[in-house]
């Protein structure tokens, strides 16, 4: 997938791109505003406190750096892969893009990825794909519902144009979501409380595959625009 394998901002062509598969998405609970927020801080705590460790902000007798930046926001390696185990787990920090005045890029992965984004007071996720989500529940166990949108994919070059579709992470709310390899996805945090709990499961394997020289969020991902869009491309959430 990757033309370069150490490239932190290779993009393809999105005219010419078809997603791998589709992105499968769980609404899973609903907290009250106290606890979400006690939830959400504690996650974002830990990420903050790796920015400022000189243990997490340099390699690692594995060459891994655990804190690292996204466009979405600061992560954290909460745990590593090792030779027995090639998966490992990031906390994401997002940004947010009413403050930060630019929304993340769509971008795929070149390894598949399990989040569970959570949300705090006055904080929505917005989740977005170039193929149609497909949101799972069970009646009885799945007590909320998803509002989900179509619009055009900002910022594509002149005579391209295409269908974004879009989902609305509610304040409060933890929703997981499955990312198959190679499937585009993009997420805009519009609030100051959100954080992703991200599983990848083949780290090793996508590294290894892709001959990258280390574990790095933006060399393992393949861009689908040159620039970030400003925000009111991602901020804006219709009812």
């Amino acid at each position: 997938m990757k033309r370069e394998a150490n490239a932190e901002n290779e993009v393809h062509d999105v005219a010419e791109f078809t997603d791998a598969a589709r992105n499968v998405v769980t609404p899973v609970l609903q907290l009250p505003e106290d606890i979400a927020l006690a939830v959400v801080n504690a996650f974002t705590k830990v990420v903050r406190d790796a920015r400022r460790s000189e243990s997490a902000t340099t390699r690692n007798k594995d060459g891994i750096t655990r804190f690292q930046t996204f466009e979405e926001g600061d992560v954290y390696m909460l745990e590593a892969p090792f030779d027995d185990f090639f998966a490992d787990r990031y906390l994401m920090d997002f940004y947010n893009v009413e403050e930060r005045g630019v929304c993340s890029r769509m971008h795929m992965h070149t390894g598949l990825r399990f989040v569970r984004m959570m949300t705090g007071p006055d904080t929505r996720i917005r989740v977005s794909s170039l193929s149609p989500f497909e949101i799972t529940g069970v009646t009885g166990v799945t007590r909320f519902s998803l509002r989900s949108f179509e619009d055009a994919l900002p910022d594509t070059p002149p005579g391209v144009e295409r269908t974004r579709y879009n989902l609305v992470v509610p304040p409060c709310s933890f929703v997981d979501m499955q990312i198959p390899r190679g499937v585009s996805h993009q997420f805009n945090a519009v609030g100051e409380h959100a954080v992703i709990d991200s599983v990848h499961p083949e780290e090793s394997v996508e590294t290894f595959r892709e001959k990258m020289s280390g574990f790095k969020m933006m060399a393992q991902t393949v861009f689908l625009a040159d620039e970030l869009p400003a925000s009111d491309t991602c901020a804006d959430l219709p009812t």
